[in-house]
């Protein structure tokens, strides 16, 4: 599990692949409201030639962000959530143009129905996300640009994003969500890159 922890790790920051984000600028999650937001990094790896994170920062960053992105939601239903970060590559300095490694985070997402005490998901969902990149991290790397708390907070944006597309995804495809309402995202233009694993 760990060695393909590190492998999956490896390749994604040896990479600059991903995918754009599909979540539309107006998105509905019904009667969704926040209720728990557990966020746990006991069991997390370090990927290869990574800056160092504590438990403490990943908590601390991710819940921040999911608050932030589902704390907006009004809906007459509570919904917790229940996140491990697996694993982690933040970029160190590299080789402009030749050595310019990505940052990288995985986690595993459980979605609780508060009403029926039952999970949404009954096997974890896992999430693999890229940070963002722009013209001066693809030439140079993120780790001479990017102080290791933006990494850390960019990551944690775009897993809270990538965690939002796939309960609209589970929505329309299984009906997890009463119909309610629609709102903006808080951060509905500000684009970002994601890879998404199930």
């Amino acid at each position: 599990m760990i060695r393909s922890l590190f492998v999956l790790i490896f390749a994604l920051f040896l990479t600059a692949c991903a995918t754009q984000d599909g979540v539309p600028e107006k998105v509905s999650l019904g009667d969704f409201r926040l209720g728990h937001n557990v966020v746990v990094a006991s069991k997390m790896q370090k990927g290869p030639v990574s800056r160092d994170a504590t438990e403490e920062e990943w908590v601390a960053a991710l819940t921040s962000a999911i608050n932030t992105r589902f704390g907006q939601y009004e809906g007459d239903q509570l919904y917790h959530f229940g996140v491990s970060v697996e694993g982690y590559m933040l970029a160190p300095p590299g080789v402009p143009l030749v050595y310019t490694p990505k940052s990288a985070l995985i986690i595993n997402v459980t979605l609780w129905d508060d009403e029926s005490a039952q999970k949404l998901n009954e096997a974890v969902h896992q999430i693999t996300v890229l940070e963002s990149t722009d013209e001066d991290s693809v030439i140079i790397g993120s780790g001479w640009g990017r102080t290791k708390e933006e990494q850390l907070e960019g990551l944690s944006f775009n897993a809270a994003r990538a965690i939002q597309r796939w309960m609209l995804e589970q929505s329309e495809t299984y009906g997890w969500f009463t119909p309610n309402e629609v709102v903006m995202p808080a951060d509905a233009e500000k684009p970002q890159r994601e890879v998404t694993t199930r």
